[in-house]
C-alpha cells in the first residue's frame, strides 16, 4: 500500500492490492482523505482486514463477518441479525479493536441494555436481553474460531436476559370459539385465523399457502414454504427449519371451510398466494377479534401454544404432536412438560407391584 497526495488537491488517496479467496491480486484505489494522517489510519485497518489482523475494529472485522456469514442465511435471518448489528452492537463497539474487547466493556453494553426505557418507560423483555447477548456472543465466537481471537469475552462477562418466558398465553378451545365468531364477519380473516388454530402452523406458512398445497380428496395441507414481507417486497422462502417441510391431515370440516373459501377467490390461480394480507393485518385483527369477543388479547404465536394445548389435553403424544406442528418431539417435551398430565401415581403403583413379584 501507498499514500498519496492528490495532484492539484488538498485530499490525499491511498493504492493498494489485495489478493482475493483464489490468490488472484487486484489493485484499487481509496480517495478523498483530508489529511494524510486519516488517509494512513485508513491504510492501517486495510492491512488488518487484509491479513485477518485482529487490531482491526469491530466495526471493519463486521465486514468480515458480513461476508462469511450472510450468504448461509435465510433473507430474513440475516436482516434481524444486522438490524442488531446496525443498533445495538456497532453503536458501542464499532471503534474498538477486536483484541482490546474487554469482559468489562462487554458488561458496561449489558446495563446499558438492561437499563434502556423506551417513551412509554417499558423495558426490553428478559428473552430480547438474552437475544441480543446471544447474537454478540455469536460474533465474537465466530472471531475465535475463525480469526484466532484469544478469546470470547461475552463468555467471561455472563449472560443477561433468560431463555423463554415460562409462562404461555394460550387460549381455550372456548375462548378460541369466542374470538372466531367475532371474525365471522371477515372471510379472509376468519378462515385464516380457523387455520392457525386447528392445523397449528405457523403466521408465515399460512400467509405462503396456496390452492396447490391443499389435496381434497386425501384431506391434507402441504407446509413447504414461508411468506416474509422483506424491503417493502413479497418474498417466499424455505420453512424455518428440516422439519418443518411436512403434511398436514385437515379435519373435514376445515377442509370443507377452505373449498368454500376458495370458491370466494374468483380467478385465483394454483400457485397464488390465498391469504394476501400482511402479518400486521392479522394483528390488526387479533386486536378487534379480541376486543369484541371479550377474551384476553394473545399473540398470533401464540394460537400455535393453544393447538398444541388442545392436542395435549385430547392425550396425543410429543412425538405426534411434533410431527404435527414441525418441531422436533424433544422440543415439545421440553417447553409443554408442564401441560401433560402426570403419571407419576401409576408409575410407583406398577413399581409397587413388581417389587411385590
Amino acid at each position: 500500500m501507498a499514500v498519496y497526495k492528490e495532484p492539484g488537491k488538498n485530499t490525499w488517496r491511498v493504492l493498494y492490492r489485495t489478493t482475493d479467496w483464489k490468490g488472484e491480486e487486484k489493485q484499487s484505489t481509496k480517495r478523498g482523505f483530508e489529511t494524510k494522517r486519516e488517509a494512513l489510519a485508513w491504510e492501517r485497518e486495510m492491512l488488518n482486514k487484509a491479513t485477518g489482523d485482529l487490531d482491526m475494529t469491530f466495526k471493519s472485522f463486521i465486514e468480515h463477518y458480513t461476508e462469511d456469514v450472510k450468504p448461509r442465511l435465510k433473507e430474513n435471518t440475516w436482516q434481524t441479525k444486522d438490524n442488531l448489528i446496525q443498533t445495538k452492537f456497532l453503536p458501542y463497539f464499532g471503534k474498538l479493536k477486536m483484541n482490546n474487547i474487554m469482559p468489562q466493556q462487554i458488561i458496561a453494553w449489558q446495563n446499558e441494555m438492561m437499563n434502556f426505557r423506551d417513551e412509554n418507560g417499558e423495558a426490553y423483555s428478559p428473552v430480547y436481553l438474552k437475544t441480543i447477548h446471544n447474537q454478540l456472543s455469536a460474533i465474537l465466537n465466530h472471531a475465535v474460531k475463525y480469526y484466532n481471537l484469544k478469546e470470547n469475552p461475552c463468555r467471561k462477562a455472563g449472560s443477561m436476559g433468560k431463555k423463554k418466558n415460562h409462562e404461555m398465553s394460550i387460549w381455550t378451545k372456548e375462548e378460541y370459539l369466542k374470538f372466531a365468531d367475532a371474525m365471522m364477519d371477515k372471510p379472509q380473516s376468519y378462515y385464516a385465523f380457523e387455520m392457525l388454530y386447528w392445523c397449528g402452523i405457523r403466521e408465515g406458512e399460512l400467509l405462503a399457502l396456496t390452492p396447490a398445497d391443499f389435496d381434497f380428496t386425501g384431506g391434507t395441507v402441504s407446509i413447504n414454504k414461508s411468506y416474509q414481507r422483506l424491503n417493502g417486497s413479497d418474498v417466499i422462502t424455505s420453512p424455518k427449519t428440516e422439519k418443518s417441510n411436512r403434511t398436514i391431515l385437515v379435519p373435514q370440516f376445515l377442509m370443507d371451510e377452505i373449498r368454500d373459501y376458495l370458491k370466494m377467490l374468483y380467478g385465483i390461480q394454483p400457485d397464488e398466494r390465498m391469504f394476501t394480507v400482511t402479518k400486521s393485518y392479522l394483528h390488526r385483527e387479533m386486536d378487534r377479534g379480541a376486543k369484541e369477543a371479550g377474551v384476553r388479547r394473545i399473540r398470533i404465536h401464540d394460537i400455535r401454544h393453544s393447538h398444541i394445548s388442545l392436542l395435549i389435553d385430547m392425550g396425543f403424544s410429543a412425538p405426534a404432536i411434533a410431527d404435527r406442528v414441525g418441531h422436533e418431539s424433544i422440543d415439545i417435551t421440553l417447553n409443554y412438560a408442564h401441560m401433560f398430565p402426570s403419571r407419576q401415581t401409576e408409575m410407583a403403583d406398577k413399581l409397587n407391584l413388581e417389587r411385590s413379584n
